[in-house]
């Protein structure tokens, strides 16, 4: 009896050891001193698509989600993960990506489409951070502990690496965040799935970076938009100065061919293996 005592007071412990956590966090606005007009990436910087709704490396499989790997950088991250684990893997493997050269994993926001292949993840990396809002729920950051990653949380825009920046966590009842690539033509935002809205999220950004934005990649979240609402936030976009546009996942098939059509040779194709070069 006192043997199970003992048992269940260690257990009680345990558990509220997982609750109090305290996890590491970025350092609001962090680096954002260094984006000027002059700054940015001096080496051409590449973005995979790994995860989209659509296929452009044949032999890749398409499914609801999304995931890039960031190259060229000082250090190599992943952002997001895409909804189903099998298909999360085998797109890695048959692009030819070293998911294991992984420095950090990055998580725009905490729905399955962009979370779901972190089992398949952590079978190629573990013990390296795993950037989230710092909102996410008690039980995801738990999971991912136990997967072996290291939350770090973030709030406020703030530097994650040389010229590679998160957004900040935008003002929303989905807590989401987006990653900014500094280079000299402007910024380079991509998005998750944008649920804070894509007008706002630019023009906090530009805003809080006080630079430019060159390109906006991603999910826009607009498959519920009519036409007549799409073309408004094209052309609201263009406003802002984006030079340069691929949208995919969430912004559905009619809103997609409105932006290729409206940013024409600057439309960057986006779906599964398309490799991406930013200079």
């Amino acid at each position: 009896m006192k043997t199970k005592s003992i048992i269940i007071l260690l257990l009680l412990f345990a558990g509220c050891r997982l609750k109090s956590q305290v996890y590491e966090s970025l350092e609001n606005r962090k680096g954002l001193d260094n984006v000027t007009e002059a700054s940015g990436i001096t080496s051409p910087a590449t973005i995979s698509i790994i995860y989209d709704n659509y296929v452009f490396l044949e032999g890749t499989s398409s499914d609801w989600g999304f995931s890039v790997l960031i190259d060229g950088l000082e250090k190599k991250f992943f952002f997001d993960t895409g909804t189903k684990p099998e298909i999360f893997e085998a797109n890695i493997k048959k692009t030819g990506l070293n998911a294991s050269a992984t420095d950090i994993l990055v998580i725009s926001h905490e729905h399955g489409d962009h979370t779901g292949g972190i089992p398949a993840f952590v079978k190629m990396k573990t013990g390296i951070p795993i950037i989230i809002p710092h909102s996410f729920s008690s039980n995801f950051k738990t999971r991912v502990t136990g997967y072996g990653l290291k939350p770090l949380l973030v709030d406020g825009p703030s530097e994650i690496c040389s010229n590679l920046y998160s957004s900040g966590v935008f003002d929303y009842k989905i807590a989401e965040h987006s990653l900014v690539l500094d280079t000299k033509k402007g910024l380079v935002v991509i998005t998750g799935c944008a649920h804070p809205g894509i007008i706002a999220m630019v023009r906090k950004i530009k805003a809080d970076f006080n630079k430019n934005i060159y390109m906006v990649m991603g999910g826009f979240h607009l498959m519920n938009k009519s036409e007549a609402e799409t073309r408004d936030i094209i052309a609201e976009m263009k406003q802002l100065g984006v030079v340069r546009c691929g949208a995919t996942h969430c912004t559905g098939d009619m809103q997609i061919g409105m932006f290729r059509q409206a940013f024409g040779d600057n439309y960057v194709e986006m779906g599964t293996g398309n490799r991406i070069v930013v200079d």
